[in-house]
């Protein structure tokens, strides 16, 4: 049986925080920015966690990344 693999797209996405939580990066930050409003993109600068759900959704694919 092959070794379960991290997965590369997800690893370069998300970082892991010290208390153990998944730091990800907000939706609709990366194009078509110009009819957004200022606050919507301002608010999403900030930083954004995993859910619990998301969390037990896509553990598989993050068991090594630190």
């Amino acid at each position: 049986m092959p070794k379960m693999r991290t997965h590369s797209g997800t690893k370069k996405r998300i970082k892991r925080t010290a208390s153990g939580k998944i730091k990800v990066s907000h939706s609709q930050r990366g194009h078509l920015l110009s009819h957004k409003s200022t606050s919507a993109k301002r608010s999403h600068r900030k930083a954004n966690y995993l859910s619990a759900g998301d969390y037990k959704r896509i553990k598989h694919q993050i068991s090594q990344v630190k």
